[in-house]
């Protein structure tokens, strides 16, 4: 007798499928052992919707390849069909537009880069993005199931206000979801992209796996985020993440929020080459450190700032990982070294064994990788998964 799918049994099992839909969009490839921890679901239950998945071509099971087996019989792990759709990212940064797309597998298919005057307006950036995107696999992108793109841009998102609204009352920022959605034909998700590089680092990068990580990024800006129970931390005002406007140094510099001696007047590139005076950018900076004292103890001051902050952050909210990146961080340990003393030295005793100071891996495909995993966390997809044609 079939299922009646409307009756309290066909929800019930509908949920289920949902929910393993769902885990395996977020979390990428996962065992059934994994999916029966993370789920809840009976192994019975589990394996009988496992298995119905699979006949209808939804989800795939992969084992190991030779060089990665461990002793022992090969662990098979399962995943979204690959060639169901794909997620495309978009980080629009203040001098630069980077993209990324991945599979609904996890598989990263391609990222690319461009640089732009830092005065470039939104509708040349989105012309960017665009070109960019149709570069990469060849100009065979396929949002299929997905039907979502995922942005980031620079500093705090408020909500976007409706497309009708008129446009003297629309914010510059207001209109790039307007603009992204005429081009792509597909919804869009918005969110700071700072932020964003945290959630793909969680995903991807240096913290991949770890349900609560901090990250913070040393930029010509200093910002961070939080990954809390592995979904993106944003505040109640979408302001979360502010770490460089944590006051570093009471009797500081402006800021250009309006505050006195905030992390960012210390630490972004520009104070620390204001501080070190000589050298014209970051490259400079970077190539003089291995024989320049002064650049040493520059970036030793900058670092026992940065870790007191991250400290009193880490006392706050206790991380996982702690995760640093952005262009000052390839100044390698001259930067981490004082930054984990200084971490060590201001964190309650009993969390310093704990503390996991880490680099990012991610780059400058950061923001637009996370800008994926927003669209394969949050967005309200795979309602119509697998889409009918995106299989064939």
């Amino acid at each position: 007798m079939p299922l009646d799918h409307q009756g309290p049994l066909g929800r019930l099992r509908q949920g289920h499928e949902e929910l393993i839909l769902r885990l395996l969009r977020t979390h990428g490839p996962l065992s059934r052992g994994e999916l029966g921890r993370l789920s809840g679901l009976s192994r019975t239950t589990l394996y009988d919707i496992v298995a119905a998945l699979a006949d209808g071509g939804a989800v795939v099971g992969t084992t190991p390849v030779p060089a990665e087996r461990r002793r022992g019989r090969p662990v098979e792990t399962l995943t979204l069909h690959p060639d169901a759709g794909q997620a495309i990212g978009i980080d629009f940064a203040r001098r630069a537009v980077h993209v990324a797309a991945v599979n609904v597998a996890h598989e990263v298919i391609g990222s690319a880069s461009q640089a732009h005057a830092a005065d470039l307006g939104w509708e040349d950036r989105v012309d960017l993005a665009e070109r960019l995107v149709a570069g990469l696999a060849g100009g065979t992108l396929r949002l299929g199931a997905l039907s979502g793109i995922g942005v980031g841009v620079v500093g705090p998102v408020d909500d976007v206000p409706p497309d009708d609204t008129p446009r003297a009352a629309r914010p510059a920022l207001a209109d790039l979801p307007l603009l992204l959605r005429k081009r792509f034909g597909v919804p869009v998700l918005l969110d700071n992209n700072t932020r964003l590089a945290a959630l793909a680092e969680a995903t991807w990068g240096a913290a991949a796996g770890v349900q609560d990580v901090l990250y913070l990024r040393l930029s010509y800006g200093v910002g961070g985020g939080l990954v809390v129970g592995g979904a993106l931390h944003r505040g109640a005002h979408g302001l979360s993440g502010e770490f460089g406007h944590i006051t570093a140094e009471p009797e500081g510099r402006r800021c250009s929020c309006g505050k006195d001696g905030c992390l960012e007047t210390v630490a972004s590139i520009g104070a620390v080459l204001d501080a070190h005076g000589t050298a014209a950018d970051l490259p400079a900076f970077l190539a003089a450190l291995p024989h320049d004292p002064a650049a040493a103890q520059v970036l030793d001051t900058v670092g026992t700032r940065i870790g007191t902050v991250l400290a009193a952050v880490c006392n706050a909210i206790g991380p996982d990982v702690t995760v640093l990146g952005g262009e000052l961080a390839a100044a390698g340990p001259a930067l981490f070294r004082p930054v984990e003393r200084a971490l060590l030295e201001h964190l309650m005793p009993i969390s310093r064994s704990r503390a996991d100071l880490r680099a990012a891996a991610l780059g400058e495909a950061g923001g637009a990788l996370g800008a994926i995993a927003l669209v394969l966390h949050e967005s309200p997809l795979l309602a119509r998964y697998p889409a009918p044609d995106s299989l064939e």
